[in-house]
């Protein structure tokens, strides 16, 4: 990497943030910075923060440069691939050259799971969990259920059933994304198949999966009850 310092994430427990912690477990163990961001507090949509990341969401990847400034990286899905591809070494990722069907498929599995997967499953976790009772719709929820069952949850299947992880028989960056979106569906009582059950399995043989999710008790999935007035404000 270029710059001086080390990389910081500003991530929440079990959001979308984890699944870059636990690549950057995965590449550098804990040789980086983490600060948390209490999102059940509305610091996301402090000017501070804002200036950091325009979206008010985790994660953000602050990047140290030559002449001491930060840059900041928004998208998690932006995050994984350059992070793989800055460690080659690592061996988490085919390579960009030559052309391949392997980088490919790489690319499609990280995007497909860190946009349109995302997508599906944020709708239902804002409409069972985050809004209020008066904002929230059911036909919502029944909508994107139906839609990851039919749409994602085959794609992802497809892929387990194939192989033993996301791109084949060995673990990628791909999984830190696919893996992350399988353990969010199964919280909502989705990718309930053997298939995933045996996929979870062997993700959680990982030191680094370990470490990205050991402060999984400090997530809830209902907005804590001394934090719903403020929570509301600054969603509303």
């Amino acid at each position: 990497m270029t710059g001086t310092g080390k990389l910081k994430l500003y991530h929440y427990p079990a959001t979308r943030s984890a699944r870059v912690k636990w690549l950057l477990h995965e590449i550098l163990d804990d040789d980086f910075d983490v600060e948390v961001v209490p999102l059940y507090d509305g610091v996301q949509y402090g000017d501070e923060y804002l200036q950091k990341n325009p979206n008010h969401c985790v994660p953000t990847l602050a990047m140290p440069t030559p002449d001491g400034e930060q840059r900041y990286v928004i998208e998690s899905g932006a995050m994984v691939v350059l992070l793989a591809d800055a460690y080659p070494d690592k061996q988490l990722a085919p390579p960009p050259a030559p052309l391949s069907y392997e980088r490919a498929d790489y690319l499609q599995a990280i995007h497909f799971a860190s946009t349109l997967a995302d997508m599906m499953l944020w709708q239902i976790r804002l409409h069972e969990h985050l809004l209020s009772s008066t904002e929230r719709d059911e036909r919502t929820i029944k909508r994107y259920r139906n839609k990851f069952m039919r749409e994602a949850e085959p794609q992802f299947k497809g892929r387990l059933d194939a192989h033993s992880f996301a791109c084949g028989e060995r673990f990628s960056a791909a999984d830190c994304v696919v893996g992350h979106d399988v353990l969010w569906a199964r919280a909502y009582g989705l990718c309930q198949d053997d298939t995933f059950t045996r996929y979870v399995g062997e993700l959680f043989k990982r030191p680094a999966f370990e470490k990205a999710f050991a402060d999984l008790s400090d997530f809830s999935l209902e907005v804590p009850g001394d934090k719903k007035q403020v929570h509301s404000l600054v969603t509303g």
